[in-house]
């Protein structure tokens, strides 16, 4: 260790000293009754002390007024550097300031809010362009077109290579936008994977609602398929029953409104009643001849009076 770090590391004499100097200078840029009790000193360099004084203000816990002297070489005068609050060990902080791209979270977007991509967004990657290599021998070729201007031939209006050409049914720039690729920039494989991810994780088979299903999304009614690659994986719920209605869900996902989880049961038929009551017997107001023990009699005046 050299002679230089040495003296840088302790403190000089006069600084050390200079307590007094440096608290008034601290309260003289902090307001009355801030500053507080003495909190010691550290050596900057040579000649150079730092002393620190508590700091009483309301919402500074832990923070320090740092009061920086210094003397110049073979002078016995000290003077002031400077004067600051400083955090101290146990000082609360603000947290780290994140950029907006980074702090923004799913859900965080509102009506009329709007998300600019970054240009070099991993997510993305360049779609089809639109320019379709016309074949060889077409009129709109760049061979034609040369040697069109070479013959000094004029066999169409203008020059042929820059004639429009409408995409024909089977072309190249016809199938790319019936399958939706014509766009500027589509999803790379890592933004593919990435939300595959997310999903999986919202309602795949690992979540409390799959595991306790008693059948996966791959079986259900319900399940609308969705194209690409993605729909080897994933679909949309179309059960309004269901937690997971509307959203993306894995085809290893599971609810309760599974349609074949359970089938509903027949409503119970009545049973036959004891007594039919919707039948009507009819009783005679005379009782029948041969009901009784009396025979029949053909003397009218006898079978009034009865028998005794």
């Amino acid at each position: 260790m050299s002679a230089a770090t040495t003296r840088s590391r302790t403190p000089d004499r006069l600084c050390a000293e200079a307590v007094d100097l440096a608290r008034a200078a601290a309260e003289e840029v902090a307001a009355p009754g801030v500053v507080g009790e003495y909190e010691g000193l550290v050596s900057e360099g040579d000649r150079v002390v730092t002393h620190f004084f508590a700091c009483r203000e309301a919402g500074y816990r832990g923070w320090r007024w740092a009061v920086t002297v210094a003397r110049a070489s073979r002078a016995k005068i000290v003077t002031i550097d400077e004067a600051v609050l400083l955090p101290g060990p146990d000082a609360v902080l603000a947290p780290e300031w994140v950029p907006w791209s980074e702090r923004l979270r799913p859900g965080d977007m509102g009506p009329g809010d709007l998300l600019p991509t970054d240009a070099e967004d991993l997510r993305l990657e360049p779609g089809f362009s639109g320019e379709e290599e016309p074949p060889p021998n077409s009129a709109v070729s760049q061979d034609m077109a040369e040697l069109v201007e070479a013959e000094d031939a004029e066999v169409t209006e203008g020059a042929p290579a820059h004639l429009a050409v409408a995409p024909t049914r089977g072309s190249i720039a016809a199938v790319a936008e019936e399958l939706g690729m014509r766009r500027a920039r589509v999803l790379s494989r890592y933004g593919l994977h990435s939300a595959a991810d997310r999903w999986e994780e919202a309602f795949g088979a690992k979540t409390p609602m799959a595991q306790a299903a008693p059948a996966s999304c791959v079986s259900c009614g319900f399940l609308t398929p969705i194209g690409g690659s993605l729909g080897q994986a994933f679909g949309v719920c179309a059960n309004e029953f269901s937690p997971a209605d509307g959203h993306v869900v894995s085809l290893a996902y599971g609810c309760g409104g599974h349609s074949e989880a359970a089938v509903m049961p027949k409503p119970p038929q009545p049973a036959p009643p004891v007594i039919d009551e919707t039948r009507v017997d009819p009783f005679p107001l005379r009782p029948s001849p041969d009901s009784g023990s009396v025979p029949v009699t053909e003397d009218e005046s006898s079978a009034e009076l009865g028998h005794s």
